[in-house]
Formats: C-alpha cells, sequence, structure tokens
C-alpha cells in the first residue's frame, strides 16, 4: 500500500454516488485515520496561525465534525449551522438553491455576538450555496466571517468564486476535477 502524504491520499472516491455520473468524496476515510484527521486539522488551521476566532461556525453534517477539532485547537467556540428543524430554541433560518430545489439552514439566535470573528468550516466546497447561507446568518447576527475553511474544492462547480466575491478569504486542502 503506497504511504500516504497528502490530504488527497486519505479521501476516497465512490462513483456513481448518489447519483450515476457522480464522483463521491468520502472524508470518512480520511476521519478514521489519526495521523490524516490530525493532518487535516492542522493544515486547515495553519493560515490562521495567529489570528484571533471567537467561534468556528461548522455546517452540518462533516462541518461538525471538523469544526469541532478546530475549535478545539483554536480554544475558541463551536457553533453548528443544521438543516430546517434540527435545533431547539429560537433561531434564523437562509434559504438557498440546491442544484433540483431548495434547502434552509438555521443557527440559534444567540450563538454568535455582534463583533465576535468567525471562522468557517465545512468538508467540501462544491458550488458555494450552503457556506454562502451560513456566511449570511453569521453576518446577519453581527459576526465578522474572518475566513472560510474547506478541506475539498470542487472548482468545476465555482464554489471558490462564488465566495470570493463575496469578498471571502477561502483556503483548501486539496481539489478534485470535475464533479
Amino acid at each position: 500500500m503506497p504511504r500516504k502524504t497528502e490530504i488527497k491520499d486519505y479521501i476516497r472516491t465512490i462513483v456513481d454516488f448518489p447519483h450515476e455520473g457522480i464522483m463521491f468524496r468520502d472524508v470518512t476515510t480520511l476521519f478514521a485515520d489519526p495521523r490524516g484527521f490530525r493532518m487535516a486539522i492542522d493544515q486547515l488551521l495553519h493560515p490562521y496561525a495567529g489570528v484571533r476566532f471567537d467561534k468556528v461556525v461548522g455546517l452540518e453534517a462533516r462541518g461538525f465534525i471538523l469544526g469541532g477539532a478546530v475549535a478545539h485547537q483554536l480554544s475558541a467556540g463551536f457553533v453548528p449551522i443544521r438543516k430546517k428543524g434540527k435545533l431547539p430554541g429560537a433561531v434564523i433560518s437562509e434559504e438557498y438553491q440546491l442544484e433540483y430545489g431548495e434547502a434552509v439552514v438555521e443557527i440559534h439566535d444567540d450563538a454568535i455576538e455582534a463583533g465576535e470573528k468567525v471562522l468557517l468550516v465545512d468538508d467540501l466546497l462544491a458550488t458555494g450555496g450552503t457556506a454562502e447561507a451560513g456566511i449570511k446568518l453569521v453576518e446577519r447576527l453581527g459576526g465578522e466571517i474572518i475566513g472560510c475553511a474547506f478541506v475539498i474544492d470542487l472548482p468545476d462547480l465555482g464554489g471558490r468564486k462564488r465566495l470570493e466575491a463575496m469578498d471571502m478569504d477561502v483556503h483548501t486542502l486539496c481539489t478534485f476535477e470535475g464533479l
């Protein structure tokens, strides 16, 4: 078995999932490997060394795993952004477009205080729709997104360009061409 030296080496590709023609990039193999997981967390943090964050926001669901670990390393709080109806208590919502339809994400209305510095974390940047919705939620609460960190970028789907057009700093660990 070849030695794994890069983040990309730990990510499994599943062909035709969830639909024919899709190459699903499965990060559970990265999470399952202690060396790979530590490497990913360290590399997600690297560009933000010396930057103070109050909160790390993780997008459902794999962003919770990464975001929790990153928040721990930063000694920052962790805030989940969840699909509609999953959070107890008062929330604010943001609707966004999917390839076929719409979706809604939510955040507790008291999760971010005005002026707090926030890092948004998720496993994959595809079209950028979920990340954009998360950014809007944080900003509506008065938080300031300092950066957006992802393990995987699918550049053909335009997510990085979409977030950069919003003046977001985008950091990714690896790219995969295609869908």
